[in-house]
């Protein structure tokens, strides 16, 4: 076997007996490094130190490892254009974000016979992220769904074609219907406004049982209203009580 010093110096080839005594003199391991090399190599070094050098490397190896993430973004054969514009946008902020995005096609009914319209719709968007994506799987008919896969490139071509950069986020607003309001109003009769002449503060007037107008007077619910008392005659005078001699026709005792 060829044999390697633990300063990574060249020994030469030399039998298994030989290697193994010069690994015991210098308290170190003979560890096989390449089993298929003709002949097979080995090495003098210490197995723990070698064992936690590999550790050491393969946790370097998965903090640089990026994880991707798959997330999907469905359309319909007959999206508006509008509509596939808001769809590209919301792929390429995924794309940008660093995942993988699967874009479907979902066909309904008898819309699975003009798959062709799927296929251009991909073909499409296939295009408008060429700048920040790659095609990792062409499309491809499962069911009836049709899918693609997009992967985010290490380093954009371009700018997006749908996002800006000082795009703020889209707010939705419910608006409160108009139409509704005035279907509920049409019916109901217009509310009664005071006239110019009649004061706002002023209180209703009610007519008594003789005739002649009073004006009603709030009560509490303890408290009974009071009835108007008769209106006097035109002309008559109130003298105050009358005296017993005045009277005609009554008798007055002494």
């Amino acid at each position: 076997m060829r044999v390697i010093d633990d300063d990574s110096a060249q020994l030469g080839v030399m039998p298994t007996e030989n290697a193994l005594a010069l690994a015991r003199q210098k308290g170190l391991d003979l560890i096989e490094v390449s089993p298929t090399a003709m002949p097979p190599v080995c090495r003098i070094s210490d197995y723990g130190r070698l064992k936690y050098e590999q550790s050491k490397k393969d946790k370097d190896a998965r903090k640089k490892q990026k994880n991707w993430e798959l997330k999907e973004v469905k359309l319909r054969p007959k999206i508006e254009t509008h509509d596939y514009e808001t769809k590209a946008r919301m792929a390429e902020r995924l794309l940008l974000d660093g995942g993988k995005v699967k874009v479907t096609i979902m066909f309904r009914g008898r819309e699975i016979t003009y798959t062709s319209f799927g296929k251009r719709l991909l073909d499409r968007m296939a295009v408008d992220m060429t700048p920040i994506a790659t095609v990792e799987r062409d499309a491809k008919l499962e069911g009836k769904n049709m899918f693609m896969i997009l992967a985010p490139r290490a380093v954009p071509t371009g700018p997006p074609r749908f996002t800006k950069p000082n795009d703020p986020p889209v707010a939705i607003v419910d608006e409160p219907d108009d139409d509704l309001d005035d279907d509920e109003n049409d019916g109901a009769e217009p509310a009664a406004t005071p006239s110019a002449s009649t004061p706002p503060d002023a209180p209703p007037e009610s007519v008594s049982s003789n005739g002649s107008p009073s004006a009603a007077v709030p009560t509490d619910d303890a408290t009974e209203q009071l009835p108007t008392p008769p209106p006097v005659a035109a002309g008559a005078a109130d003298d105050g009580p009358p005296v017993p001699g005045d009277l005609e026709g009554v008798s007055t005792r002494a």
